[in-house]
């Protein structure tokens, strides 16, 4: 709930918005430079925020002093968030029991704003596998945990998830928001999303909304590289996700007591 006539504190804002441009960064630090260009932060404020947050550990600057990283009080806030969330507690059980099922790799993921972010993953144990981190955030339009939550929003909140252009990860991405209507519509009708190399190559994925809150904000999914997927193997992964959903929808606890306070 937002407080009507309550002004944002500035020096939070700009605080907030250098973490979240260097997390969106994941693995690649950056310079000074790159963060205010990408914040707007004239660079005299920044260069102090940068030291405040350094010497609290929530940035971490490397033995040159030029570039910057998310800091380990970051990885704290976050683990505390997934440990609190009542909705994971509660999902993250199944994802053990599909991944010894299917031996796929199942992640779980949450709809934030035009995002999906991964909550948890279970890996597969084969060789071909596929290793997705907790925390990586994509596009929703480009995965099936995304689009299978996409197809879930109301038309009239459809918009605010969606980026503007549709972006492009591989040659097979739908950038193309006729196209991407249509999928949704396949979606709704087959109750579940396919992402077929739409944000890697070789990895077709089946994706399945978690109808405990209204509208959905949660999905779970498997991810098979193609090489060894055939027919029988895809009918099988479906209808064992399906039955694990329906399940998980039917022992869900009421909405409100999922929302964690």
């Amino acid at each position: 709930m937002t407080d009507i006539g309550v002004r944002p504190v500035k020096s939070a804002v700009h605080a907030i918005e250098v973490l979240e441009f260097l997390a969106a960064r994941q693995d690649k630090p950056a310079r000074m430079r790159e963060i205010a260009e990408a914040t707007g932060i004239p660079r005299s404020s920044l260069y102090a925020l940068l030291r405040t947050l350094t010497e609290r550990s929530w940035v971490r600057r490397d033995p040159t002093g030029t570039l910057y990283g998310v800091g380990l009080r970051a990885l704290m806030a976050g683990m505390s968030y997934l440990d609190s969330d009542p909705a994971l507690r509660m999902v993250k059980p199944w994802l053990e029991r599909l991944n010894e099922e299917l031996g796929e790799t199942v992640h779980v993921g949450r709809l934030d704003g035009p995002d999906i972010v991964y909550l948890a993953t279970k890996e597969s144990s084969q060789y071909l596998r596929v290793i997705n981190r907790v925390g990586r955030r994509l596009p929703a339009s480009t995965t099936s945990l995304g689009k299978a939550l996409l197809a879930a929003q109301p038309a009239e909140g459809l918009e605010s998830h969606l980026l503007r252009p549709l972006p492009r990860l591989t040659d097979h991405t739908i950038t193309d928001r006729a196209q991407l209507e249509a999928d949704l519509q396949g979606i709704r009708r087959r109750g579940y999303a396919i992402d077929l190399e739409e944000n890697t190559t070789g990895l077709k994925c089946f994706g399945f909304a978690l109808h405990y809150t209204n509208p959905a904000v949660d999905a779970i999914s498997c991810s098979v590289p193609l090489a060894r997927l055939t027919p029988e193997r895809e009918k099988t992964i479906v209808e064992v996700m399906a039955a694990a959903i329906a399940e998980i929808e039917r022992q869900a606890p009421p909405q409100n007591d999922l929302a964690g306070f």
